[in-house]
């Protein structure tokens, strides 16, 4: 029986054919995946994320740019996903194109659902560990935490801290210097 070397995986080129229907569309190893729109509290928790992140960098533009999904972050030409949220540090703008992301981004923050949990703790996590994602943060609207893996010296991409929201409790990053985000606050 012959056997072929053929690799059947989608790309991007397939990518960019996918229809344009309100869902969100990923490639992560040439494997399509489809995601149904957020619910109102992914929506809420994304919009309070996005304006701490923005205000912050209105203040300290040399410190890099923060983008909302939709927006195609391409890994590799088998790699495609739309993070929430994606911040290209200031030394990394050459990853930034007029059509998409060309590369890791700094930060990728990914708000979890039921439809999205497994894939963003498992396949998606291992993507942004393989291309060289800085910092991955997963903000659980369940449990009311934030899960912060960090790139190590070592190049390991270790789970580094698990931050609830209740009490005072505040998420800082070597990314943005001086940055402090109140977890009651974007989780009220």
């Amino acid at each position: 029986m012959p056997t072929t070397d053929r690799d059947t995986r989608l790309t991007y080129d397939d990518f960019v054919r996918f229809p344009d229907d309100g869902m969100r569309h990923e490639l992560i190893d040439g494997v399509h995946y489809v995601t149904p729109s957020p619910v109102l509290r992914h929506q809420q928790l994304l919009g309070r994320l996005h304006v701490a992140l923005a205000n912050y960098l209105e203040a300290h533009p040399d410190v890099g740019q923060v983008f909302l999904s939709p927006l195609d972050t391409v890994f590799s030409r088998w790699d495609v996903v739309e993070p929430d949220l994606v911040f290209v540090a200031g030394d990394q703008l050459e990853i930034l194109t007029g059509p998409n992301i060309q590369g890791a981004p700094a930060l990728v923050i990914e708000i979890l659902s039921p439809s999205t949990r497994k894939r963003d703790l498992g396949i998606k996590r291992q993507l942004f560990d393989r291309a060289g994602v800085r910092e991955y943060w997963l903000v659980d609207p369940g449990s009311r935490d934030l899960t912060v893996y960090r790139r190590m010296s070592d190049g390991g991409f270790p789970r580094l801290a698990r931050v609830s929201a209740d009490g005072d409790a505040t998420l800082t990053t070597p990314l943005l210097p001086g940055f402090t985000l109140s977890l009651a606050r974007i989780f009220a």
